[in-house]
């Protein structure tokens, strides 16, 4: 047994003898970083990155190696660091503001006058700075900003009025390039009520006596905090100040009570970042005016959902007599309790489905008796389109008394718009005439240009005053009626034509421009 383990014991010594032996080598590499050589050695298999951790050369995020970290190392192999740096340098600049020139009629010819002054801008950049070894190498702007926008200068340039005087009752007011302007006694006789160029038109109101003007401007805050606020001016004084109600985010209503010294009666919404801009309120308030500053508001609407599409919003009309308000939204129309603070509905209206980011909402006006409400009906579909799609629309004569709807005319289109004139007085007793928009393309009214036609309160005459055949239309809009007619018996109404001020007379036909910068938007007329 000895002699055997023996045996096998000389066996292994000499299989062991006999097998080669691997011996390791290193392999020697030369690291340039920081502007020196190092030349380092290392057993073979091993990676760059461990020879940087031999000689003692950390990277930073933004360093860069050649070759590679992970790289496996070669006899005689060149490892390079370069030190990368970044730099971030923040610098503001100015924007040049723009000089615009505004021509206007309304000033003598060669007189300027200085609607805003510019004023100009300041953007923040940021640049980046990249630096190898100590060498700038590239420049990016890497952000941009823009802390204060420029506003442009603002130069009215008085021009010839190619245009003949025209007499005409009250005072009339318009906007015209985010200005306000108003016009008394004749066309020629107008002077500048607001020169702020940031009227929106959204509200522009005559108070009964045509002492105040109501309107809104522009927020310097972004459009998804504040939309605008509300505003009064005197008309009369010169020069006049305007006046901060503290009010802000009106949008579809905002109106002097008639025969009330003096009362705003007004709603409001939330500004949202998604179209239309708003969310509606629904509500309605009363502001109290008095000694030219903002009084006491009472709530009489709270923040409601306000029917079907009521993210949209109500509109309201007070009555002739200032005793009753009556609210229009795109479900029907009735009559605001005032004391009671709620609304009583008078007449349903099927909603029409805009598939958009906009509601259709009635036209609605009262008649000189305060018993009658001018408004436009979604009729019913002919064939098989739904109701809520009908392309039908007609004028309708909706009497308080019985609460019974009369169709005064069909097919008038979604934006009739009906406006009624005060009582007037003919040698065949007295009564009031209703204006309103009638649609070139009656089944297309939402894109459809409009004609301006009148009527008796009853319906009958129908008559059609402007524009001229074969001429262009109109865009949707409220005819504006002039308070009275002259004494010699011209009786005018208002309208915007191609941005223009236009006056037709209901008598006699005819149509004279008042203005020719193409800027106006709105008019009101007491």
């Amino acid at each position: 047994m000895t002699r055997k383990l023996f045996s096998i014991l000389m066996v292994f010594f000499f299989l062991v003898a006999c097998t080669p032996q691997v011996q390791q080598t290193d392999v020697t590499v030369n690291i340039t970083a920081d502007g020196s050589n190092q030349i380092i050695t290392l057993p073979d298999n091993s990676t760059v990155q461990q020879a940087l951790n031999l000689a003692g050369i950390n990277l930073s995020q933004t360093d860069r190696v050649s070759p590679p970290a992970y790289t496996h190392l070669a006899e005689g192999m060149n490892i390079n660091v370069t030190r990368v740096r970044e730099d971030f340098e923040t610098q503001q600049v100015i924007i040049p503001f723009e000089r615009k020139e505004w021509q206007n009629e309304s000033l003598p010819s060669g007189e300027t006058r200085l609607v805003q002054a510019g004023q100009n801008g300041l953007r923040e950049i940021t640049i980046r700075h990249v630096f190898e070894d100590g060498i700038e190498t590239g420049t990016s702007i890497v952000s941009e900003s823009i802390l204060q926008a420029p506003k442009p200068e603002i130069v009215m340039i008085g021009v010839q009025s190619p245009f003949a005087p025209l007499p005409i009752p009250g005072k009339l007011t318009y906007l015209t390039g985010g200005n306000a302007w108003i016009m008394e006694g004749s066309t020629s006789n107008r002077r500048p009520l607001v020169t702020t160029a940031d009227l929106d038109g959204h509200i522009f109101s005559l108070s009964p006596d045509g002492k105040w003007l109501l309107f809104t401007r522009k927020s310097n805050l972004p459009a998804d905090q504040e939309i605008n606020t509300l505003w009064a001016i005197n008309t009369t004084d010169q020069p006049s100040t305007p006046i901060n109600l503290g009010i802000s985010n009106v949008v579809h209503f905002a109106a002097w009570q008639p025969d009330k010294e003096y009362l705003v009666a007004y709603s409001t919404v939330e500004p949202r970042s998604t179209a239309p801009g708003w969310q509606a309120n629904n509500d309605l308030h009363f502001l109290t005016f008095n000694n030219n500053e903002p009084g006491k508001i009472t709530d009489i609407l709270e923040a409601n959902s306000g029917g079907i599409y009521g993210w949209w919003g109500m509109m309201f009309a007070w009555s002739p007599d200032g005793q009753s308000l009556a609210y229009s939204r795109p479900d029907g129309v009735g009559l605001v309790d005032i004391n009671g603070a709620k609304l009583t509905a008078l007449f349903n209206i099927t909603p029409l489905n805009t598939h958009s980011d906009w509601a259709w909402t009635p036209g609605i006006s009262w008649g000189g008796d305060n018993q009658t409400i001018f408004m436009v009906s979604h009729a019913v579909p002919t064939g098989l389109v739904s109701p809520e799609e009908s392309p039908n629309f007609n004028l309708v004569s909706a009497s308080l008394v019985d609460q019974l709807g009369t169709t005064l005319i069909e097919q008038t289109g979604m934006f009739a718009y009906p406006a009624v004139s005060s009582i007037r007085q003919s040698p065949s007793g007295s009564g009031y005439t209703v204006a309103f928009m009638q649609a070139i393309f009656p089944t297309q009214s939402a894109t459809s240009h409009y004609q301006l036609d009148v009527m008796n309160s009853d319906g009958t005459n129908p008559r059609s005053l402007f524009p001229a055949e074969g001429q262009s239309g109109l865009l949707p809009q409220t005819p504006i009626w002039a308070p009275h007619p002259l004494e010699t018996g011209a009786d005018f109404i208002g309208i915007i034509y191609s941005g223009n001020l236009w006056i037709v007379d209901t008598t006699s036909g005819q149509s004279q421009q008042v203005t020719g910068d193409g800027l106006t938007s709105q008019i009101d007329w007491k």
